[in-house]
């Protein structure tokens, strides 16, 4: 047990880890199988899950086929239902694996992280939670980007009637049978939830600012036949993971080197579009104006038919104001409504949790990034005056087409090799800390601006939550799974000041390899010790 700077007595711990999702539990596990037993995860809730925890809307699924959307190390065949998981799949896998991973006597639930605080002094990290005080070596913050609900600043919300949430914190206490619904927002939550409302409400209005680019969701039961193939044969699992990945890389390339190559999945929506609706006038409003990707491309396959019903009304307009029942559309139009859902998204590009970390200076992230370009990180993973953070899905991690379990199993690489540069050089040397240079993090962002100028986020003529408020990408990853995996195997020592307790900073400058030096910085980069 050790204080902190404010007086309490903190336990200690060499890693600590906040969040319990994909990331967080990934984590736990790699942690664990590389033979480290002195960590915690603080988890804000009372289980694991993340995003399929909090999202407990009626029709929510994932969008990536479900053999791919697994931990390497736990393909899951046999868990797996359908091809595309549902909510309640995904929480059963998760839960498993914390299971027979071994990891629940890790895990500190109901522990709501509300400040991480970097004690230059010591080189540790100082951690207040709702459940009482931590230090740790270093801190991997692994909350994930879909973890804290964007709801609109709508004039005249506090004076609806009726039931208003967020479709990450359903309430599912609130009556919608037979009720008028108006959900705000079409994206990816959006065309689950609006036919699952279409089936039972009275009536759904949906405000839509821009119509999304829908393709047919090729969803079916897996059978048992698949699950014991897979099970007595695993490698018939690993082909069929294979396969999937391979396809969706392919479309990862179109959308960073040939945007031009989408127009087939264009023609594919469109017929889509064709088939479901046979309203002309119905059809051009959900019709998208801008190139295919430039958004994330949705899949559903009653999305459309949910549309075209009678009692679903299309409002090409966003919500602009509320007069207690009444809902005023920006174009003027107005309806009754009984509920009121928003499904609009995250806090992508400004994470509420980069408020509550404060790093050398007493400087929090949010501020430096503020104070920078934006949401920007070293390989994604670190950030120059954070010593010994390490964030799992940081920025520019991000991805438009493929599994995101395969961006974070190649951080979780990066974080135990981290680990292992922070052990003891020498006989005597007391705790280190790593700080990346500001050389090799501006190179690598660089290199990264370089290479999204082309694709289709940046080029597509739309308006996405890819991008920050200023117009720069600084979520998606442009390039495939297996250009980041090689760009994060492992820690470059040269793009780090190494800090020691006993005997201070040491200096490791040298020129970044051809490998890591094209891979990270468009090859050119310098990281220069201090």
């Amino acid at each position: 047990m050790r204080g902190t700077a404010d007086g309490p007595v903190a336990r200690h711990v060499r890693v600590a880890v906040i969040g319990a999702g994909f990331s967080g539990l990934g984590a736990a596990v790699r942690l664990r199988r590389g033979g480290h037993r002195d960590f915690v995860v603080l988890e804000r809730s009372a289980g694991v899950g993340g995003t399929w925890r909090d999202n407990g809307y009626p029709g929510c699924a994932c969008d990536v086929p479900s053999h791919l959307y697994a931990y390497s190390f736990a393909p899951g065949a046999q868990w797996w239902s359908r091809t595309f998981s549902g909510r309640q799949d995904i929480r059963l896998y998760l839960e498993t694996v914390a299971d027979t991973e071994g990891v629940r006597p890790h895990l500190r639930l109901r522990q709501d992280v509300r400040a991480v605080r970097w004690n230059a002094d010591r080189l540790h990290w100082e951690i207040t939670s709702s459940g009482g005080a931590w230090t740790a070596d270093v801190v991997v913050c692994a909350t994930g980007p879909l973890s804290a609900p964007s709801v609109p600043q709508v004039p005249g919300l506090d004076t609806f009637p009726g039931p208003v949430f967020h479709s990450a914190r359903w309430d599912h206490g609130a009556e919608l049978r037979d009720r008028r619904v108006a959900v705000i927002g079409t994206g990816a939550s959006a065309v689950q939830i609006v036919p699952a409302l279409a089936a039972v409400a009275a009536g759904v209005r949906l405000f839509q600012r821009t119509p999304p680019w829908v393709l047919p969701r090729l969803d079916r039961r897996v059978t048992d036949l698949e699950r014991r193939l897979h099970q007595r044969y695993p490698v018939t699992a690993a082909v069929r993971r294979g396969l999937q990945w391979g396809m969706r890389e392919l479309v990862g390339h179109a959308f960073t080197r040939l945007p031009g190559a989408l127009a087939g999945y264009e023609a594919l929506a469109r017929a889509h579009l064709r088939r479901a609706v046979r309203d002309p006038g119905l059809r051009e409003r959900l019709t998208p104006d801008y190139r295919i990707g430039c958004k994330r491309i949705l899949l559903s396959s009653d999305y459309y038919p949910a549309l075209a019903q009678p009692h679903v009304e299309v409002v090409t307009s966003a919500l602009a104001e509320v007069r207690g029942s009444r809902l005023i559309a920006e174009d003027g139009t107005g309806a009754e409504a009984d509920a009121l859902v928003f499904a609009t998204g995250f806090r992508v590009t400004d994470p509420p949790v980069a408020r509550r970390i404060v790093g050398t200076g007493g400087r929090t992230l949010a501020e430096a990034w503020r104070e920078g370009d934006g949401m920007r990180a070293l390989r994604g993973t670190t950030v120059p005056g954070f010593p010994n953070l390490v964030m799992l899905l940081g920025p520019n991690t991000a991805l438009g087409n493929t599994s995101m379990v395969l961006m974070i199993e190649s951080q979780l690489s990066y974080l135990l090799d981290y680990l292992r540069l922070l052990e003891p050089r020498r006989e005597g040397e007391g705790r280190a800390a790593l700080d990346p240079l500001p050389s090799a993090f501006r190179a690598w962002n660089d290199g990264l601006d370089a290479r999204l100028g082309r694709s289709v986020w940046n080029t597509g003529a739309c308006v996405s939550w890819y991008l920050d408020g200023e117009g720069r990408n600084t979520t998606l990853w442009p390039g495939s799974t297996g250009r980041f995996r090689r760009a994060v195997r492992r820690v470059d020592p040269r793009e780090y000041e190494r800090i020691t307790e006993a005997a201070g900073p040491e200096a490791g400058g040298a020129e970044a390899d051809g490998a890591e030096g094209a891979e990270g910085a468009g090859g050119a980069a310098r990281a220069a010790g201090r």
